[in-house]
């Protein structure tokens, strides 16, 4: 709850602000009157939640089970494959409120704006499928999900900017680049169970970038690098990325560690083992596969009927 208050109320109008400050007649924040360019979000909705995120996962540190005596990770699979799915086609289809959305009026980029989310969606699911399928063997479902997503996050800055094959493009990028990312951050001891900061984080700051690569003019008034503009709009796309990563992950990690040297950041190792359900709430979510309480038939578990 207090971590919510920080950075509702501090972290995210804040840099906000620094981006955004000119929508709807306010002042324009230094980022804005430098150049920078967000059009939905992958920095500043983003990229700010994924490196608060990543403060957060480093101080509280992994769940038990998670890392084997060697320092090598194990899987620990989410309950259902089935909802996961579901929560990323639910996101998919509120993407197009997102980016849309972000324009403020009913126009024709509207249009544009659609068609380059839906394509950099479908192109992240399927490189980051195909990638993961190449490296361990088996289309992974999990990360061909996280693709889905990850394309999401990265064309949410330059939707209104780039073409539908730069977005392609970019949503390829964004699908193989959250496959490697996953596996670095877990490989160095980052447990991220949904792959968050990878996806909104890496992906937010992977996709504020490609503005300053493919933005064209013919689109939303600039060009990028790779259609004649020059380093100039790639230079203030990355000073973004970095104030974002700085303001966000410095403030995030100040935030986490105070919480953990006050009021305490995570429950005892018994706690943790007989779930928060049951502790912090004192009901279980799933009573069906309870291990401990007495069932129906005032037996314990495992007895005989």
């Amino acid at each position: 709850l207090i971590y919510s208050l920080v950075i509702s109320v501090l972290i995210y109008p804040v840099f906000g602000h620094w981006a955004w400050g000119s929508l709807f007649g306010g002042a324009p924040g230094w980022l804005e009157n430098l150049g920078f360019i967000d059009f939905a979000g992958s920095s500043v909705v983003h990229s700010v939640g994924g490196w608060v995120g990543l403060a957060g996962a480093m101080v509280l540190g992994a769940r038990i089970g998670k890392y084997d005596k060697d320092g090598k990770p194990r899987g620990i699979p989410g309950h259902s494959l089935s909802f996961a799915a579901l929560g990323v086609f639910i996101l998919w289809l509120g993407w197009f409120g997102f980016n849309p959305g972000s324009t403020g009026s009913v126009d024709g980029s509207i249009a544009v704006i659609a068609v380059n989310t839906n394509l950099a969606a479908a192109a992240g699911a399927c490189a980051a499928m195909f990638f993961s399928w190449w490296r361990i063997g088996k289309p992974d479902a999990g990360m061909t999900l996280n693709g889905a997503l990850a394309g999401l996050v990265d064309i949410t800055a330059g939707c209104a900017n780039v073409s539908p094959m730069s977005s392609i493009i970019i949503g390829l990028l964004a699908g193989i680049i959250v496959v490697i990312s996953c596996r670095f951050l877990e490989r160095r001891g980052v447990d991220d169970p949904v792959g968050a900061v990878s996806v909104h984080g890496v992906c937010g700051a992977l996709g504020t970038l490609m503005v300053g690569l493919f933005a064209q003019e013919a689109y939303g008034g600039i060009n990028g690098l790779f259609f004649g503009g020059g380093f100039g709009q790639l230079g203030w796309q990355a000073l973004g990325v970095v104030v974002c990563f700085s303001w966000a992950f410095g403030l995030g990690y100040i935030l986490f560690r105070t919480l953990k040297a006050t009021v305490g950041l995570r429950v005892s190792r018994e706690e943790e083992m007989e779930g928060l359900d049951l502790v912090e709430h004192d009901m279980e979510a799933y009573p069906d596969f309870a291990v401990s309480p007495i069932d129906g038939y005032g037996l314990q578990t495992g007895e005989e009927v």
